[in-house]
């Protein structure tokens, strides 16, 4: 059964894009939003993550901590990061660790990968708890940002 609103996050720590330890319970006190996406460098994730890029303002007027989230490793994520001037943290989930635990994994993706991150985004409030939960099945498609944001507001 999938992440429901309501439920405990599942904790993680993960390496962000400069080899550093970023943990889920480190940000306790703080609204968190998690956008997994399956592959730097691709068009649709490029675009979701540029998205946030030019709007970060708003997440930060509404006191929320942003990270990227694939499966990609923390020097290609630092490549992508710096290429596209993204500023939040990118992490690396490269043994899908996050992603299994968040219930966002395609079993199958495209060109015969395995295993691949799927697009979902998860708002986590201040004590951990889940508010929003979206996990996409096709990997075309970019969260509903509204959504994203009125959630935020209500929080």
């Amino acid at each position: 059964m999938p992440l429901q609103t309501g439920q405990k996050a599942p904790g993680f720590t993960l390496p962000d894009s400069d080899k550093k330890n970023v943990s889920l319970s480190e940000q306790q006190g703080k609204n968190v939003v998690l956008l997994f996406f399956p592959l730097a460098f691709t068009s649709v994730c490029t675009a979701e993550l540029c998205h946030v890029r030019d709007n970060f303002q708003q997440f930060e007027q509404l006191n929320a901590t942003v990270f990227g989230i694939s499966a990609d490793s923390p020097p290609t994520l630092a490549i992508f990061k710096g290429q596209q001037n993204l500023n939040f943290s990118l992490l690396s989930d490269f043994n899908k660790e996050a992603a299994t635990a968040y219930e966002s994994i395609y079993e199958n993706f495209a060109w015969g990968l395995k295993g691949v991150p799927k697009r979902a985004a998860f708002v986590i409030d201040q004590e951990g708890i889940i508010r929003y939960a979206e996990v996409l099945e096709d990997a075309g498609k970019q969260p509903d940002f509204d959504a994203i944001q009125k959630t935020l507001e209500q929080l």
